[in-house]
């Protein structure tokens, strides 16, 4: 069989990937099997793949290959995110580069540029998933904006108003003033600023004296409506009842007394701003305050605010504090540091604003989905994020659900002209309820007018794990049966509030039942030298050129040998390297194998014999580590697993065990064993490596139609020799002692040597066959005293000799000697140190303090032979 001298994944990636998607080997329909079903996390339909989506996306398809692989009926449901805030500023964008203003077009024929937009760009994520391998159900791909998932979020609002959960009130929000919407608590990210505090004297009205207020935010002195101090401040007493005037204003404003103050910070002395700041809002609801609005949508200043009328809040901000100079009202101003909220969409200055928004009322909700986590019924990996979950569930605020904007998902509600109002999933609808319950026969459809918002964006995706199945709309469907609940969600923790514990909510809101059983969070992506990726700071390596310079193998892998769950991942291209180089010791493996030439008529060396009996446990062994690594979610543990049992266990010693000699045959029951470690080999490193172990699968053997690595059985583990693997980890070690002494003598590998044992425990003497191969040993003979003229070596505490014709470098061995013997005593200390800690004893598995106190027997045996070496050669 002709095998080219390299791997090339550029050819091989790609005509597998187009044979699994013509087989059809992604798409699921339900059946008898038992069902495996992963939900994508559903990128924004605006985004391109980075590194983030590399590793959540890698780690998803190994489980669905896996569990594919395990004989379940393996369905991923990929799928993207209609993203209301960050699309509709794409939109924007575009349509400013085109002359055209949003405010001078129709919804409509805004939404018509949007779905322009979203065919021409939306789908640039999932392509470049598939380079990645990804083995979605590509016949299921899912767009939160689709029909079926539009009309599911229709019908949940709706189906929540009706039980009193979704109501409208006037609140302070967080006021986007690019995107001119509001956005919810979780999407404002609280950066640290290097700001100013600037002292303002508001003067007493009808008096000389001043009362100085504390600011960060010297424009919004525009909107004071009082000046609060604490009751029990002995400074302010004789100004209790008066007035204050606003700078620059001269408007009076009462002084307002309130616990609330701190009297340590600042002056002691608060204005009070109830359009602009949560908390002067609650005083202001609590001292029936007057309520000044003074910014637009856009953060400009409106007429409410009398003084620079139209321009931006930061232009006023430097304008006011030259006129506050100008009028003597600027005491001095200091250098200061807070955290600012920053709008996580548009990376803009959040802007605290009342506000007429939807709600969700989400006490009702938070309960049961913290039972569930609590009660393990949902699984958290790593667990520490159930303690950051419990504080959200239990300080849960309600949720603002609606945005200012057109795309989206638009709020089924209808206004009346008497001030009534209706929800309904058309107006068509609309009208008939209105003429029913307001008895207005002759209402008609102009006479309605839809609310202009839509339902914020984790508002529909909350639902996915259901709408992806149709669930909402159709509960009995078969779908939705077979496939919900889902078995993992691989997910960032970042948005545990905004996605995790909704989707809980919604799962059990509207199925009863949890919407999966596992959560797996990833780490975030940073550079080596620990710096978060972005394309701000250039950090981030575009992943399309990665693949297409390490493979897509070599760069999951590369991925995945440093992907801890929770923690998170210092990335280095050279990790991808790395899976580039496990490729292409793979391929150079088959490469090997497939040159044997076999001769049926040969008989098989006992060499061979005892390596397949090692290899054989060994894999066994490996295999059941692997499957308790998966059972926990320790996915980067399960790889350097399945890595060290290619590279180092098959590879170094299992191929050098079986290969022939030079320009020799090899026996056809060894070559058949190999053969089919390869194959299973193969199987366990699929999930990791999909497309080269697709391509070596084919070239192993001849196969039938069907007969592809994506769809065999995952092999099981069927238990294990331990003493064979305990005889073997001895002869390593043998084997390693005679090529040290080979490479120190200069002694070619070719010229056959002698092998001497001091009589004793000899578990590795069933591998002499193997000792005698890798060693190239003529003979192995045992004594009673260590003979004269020999090199030794000493594997645990058992003395192995080379006879040596030329004189010995006394001095040199002694110092060998001493070197190990140094060695071993210190390691003999810390195994001591570590077996005469009582907790270690009394709290480590009963097998490793065995092994433990293996250690320090061997130590001891070993200290005393090497003292024994030396007083023979002093």
């Amino acid at each position: 069989m002709d095998i080219a001298s390299k791997y090339n994944p550029a050819v091989t990636e790609d005509k597998w990937y187009a044979y699994w998607m013509e087989k059809k080997y992604f798409h699921s329909e339900p059946d008898d099997r038992e069902p495996f079903t992963i939900v994508i996390p559903p990128p924004n339909v605006t985004g391109v793949l980075h590194m983030g989506h590399m590793l959540n996306n890698t780690l998803q398809d190994v489980l669905v290959r896996r569990a594919r692989m395990q004989g379940k009926n393996a369905c991923w449901v990929p799928g993207t995110d209609h993203a209301s805030i960050a699309t509709e500023n794409k939109v924007v964008n575009k349509l400013r580069e085109q002359g055209i203003n949003k405010d001078d077009i129709t919804r409509e024929e805004f939404l018509e540029h949007a779905w322009e937009w979203k065919e021409k760009h939306g789908g640039i994520i999932l392509e470049q998933l598939k380079k990645l391998g990804a083995s979605c159900d590509w016949d299921r791909t899912r767009f939160t904006m689709d029909e079926a998932l539009y009309e599911s979020v229709i019908d949940v609002f709706i189906e929540l108003y009706e039980k009193g959960l979704i109501y409208r009130g006037i609140r302070m929000v967080n006021w986007d003033p690019s995107a001119k919407t509001a956005v919810s608590d979780e999407e404002v990210n609280y950066k640290e600023v290097k700001s100013k505090l600037y002292y303002l004297k508001y003067k007493v009205e009808g008096e000389d004296e001043y009362i100085t207020i504390a600011t960060t935010r010297p424009e919004t002195i525009l909107g004071d409506t009082a000046v609060c101090v604490h009751p029990e401040d002995e400074r302010f007493f004789k100004f209790h009842g008066k007035n204050v005037l606003v700078p620059l204003l001269n408007r009076p404003v009462p002084i307002i007394i309130d616990e609330y103050v701190d009297r340590e910070f600042g002056t002691g002395a608060l204005k009070i701003t109830p359009a602009h700041d949560i908390n002067d809002y609650e005083l202001g609801m609590k001292h029936k305050l007057e309520v000044i609005d003074i910014f637009k949508d856009n953060g400009t200043l409106s007429e409410a605010a009398e003084l620079y009328v139209g321009k931006d809040r930061f232009v006023v901000r430097d304008e006011i504090i030259e006129d506050l100079k100008q009028t003597g009202s600027l005491e001095k101003e200091e250098n200061y540091t807070n955290k600012i909220g920053f709008s996580e969409r548009t990376d803009v200055i959040i802007e605290p604003k009342l506000s007429t928004q939807w709600f969700l009322k989400m006490g009702e909700f938070a309960k049961p989905a913290l039972e569930v986590v609590e009660s393990g019924e949902i699984q958290y990996y790593p667990a520490k994020f159930k303690n950051i979950y419990r504080h959200w569930m239990e300080n849960v605020r309600d949720w603002n659900i609606s945005r200012q904007l057109w795309w989206g998902q638009r709020i089924p509600v209808y206004y009346l002209p008497n001030g009534e109002m209706v929800v309904a999933k058309s107006m068509e609808e609309a009208l008939e309820k209105a003429k029913s319950t307001y008895d207005l026969p002759d209402l008609q459809l102009d006479d309605l007018k839809q609310d202009e918002d839509v339902v914020d964006t984790w508002f529909s995706s909350w639902l996915w794990p259901i709408s992806v199945f149709d669930g909402i709309r159709y509960p009995d469907n078969e779908d939705i049966k077979y496939y919900y609940p889902t078995n993992d969600l691989v997910t960032a923790p970042d948005i545990i509030f905004f996605w995790v514990a909704r989707m809980i909510m919604a799962g059990l809101e509207f199925r009863d039942k949890v919407p999966f059983k596992n959560v797996y969070f990833t780490g975030i992506v940073r550079d080596k030298i620990g710096r978060k990726m972005s394309k701000t700071l250039g950090n981030s390596p575009d992943p399309i050129e990665l693949m297409n310079q390490f493979g897509a193998d070599g760069v999951r892998v590369g991925m995945l040998l440093t992907a801890p769950a929770g923690n998170d991942l210092p990335f280095d291209p050279a990790l991808c390297e790395q899976g580039r180089n496990f490729s292409n010791k793979i391929w150079n493996a088959l490469r090997l194998v497939k040159g044997w030439e076999v001769d049926e008529t040969i008989d098989q060396p006992e060499s061979s014999k005892m390596g397949i009996r090692w290899f054989e446990s060994r894999m066994n062994k490996a295999l059941k580590t692997i499957e308790s690594h998966f059972t926990k979610f320790r996915i980067s543990d399960a790889l350097m697993d399945t890595y060290k049992l290619i590279w180092d266990d098959f590879c170094s010693w299992y191929l050098e065990i079986a290969k022939p000699a030079y320009q020799q045959p090899i026996d056809i029951v060894t070559y058949e064993k190999t053969v089919s470690f390869f194959e299973d080999l193969m199987k366990i490193v699929h999930p990791f490596t999909p497309f080269i172990t697709e391509e070596i699968w084919h070239l192993l053997r001849e196969r039938k139609e069907g007969d592809d690595i994506i769809i065999a059985s995952m092999p099981t583990s069927n238990g294990f020799d331990k003493d064979i693997l305990n005889a073997f980890e001895r002869a390593e070690q043998v084997i390693l002692g005679i090529r040290n002494i080979r490479l120190e003598k200069s002694i070619p590998n070719k010229e056959s040597i002698d092998l001497v044992v001091k009589k004793g425990d000899h578990p590795e003497c069933i591998f002499y066959p193997v000792i005698s191969k890798l060693g190239n040993i003529k003979s192995i003979e045992e004594v009673d005293e260590k003979p004269d003229n020999v090199m030794s070596f000493i594997v645990g505490s058992q003395e192995f000799y080379v006879p040596f014709t030329a004189d010995i470098d006394v001095d040199a061995e002694i110092a060998k000697l001493q070197e190990e013997l140094d060695y071993t005593e210190g390691f003999l200390k810390s195994v001591m140190k570590k077996l005469s800690n009582e907790k270690f004893v009394n709290g480590a598995p009963e097998a490793v303090v065995v092994k433990e106190k293996q250690k320090q027997a061997d130590a001891v045996n070993r200290i005393k032979v090497i003292k024994e070496q030396l007083a023979g050669l002093k």
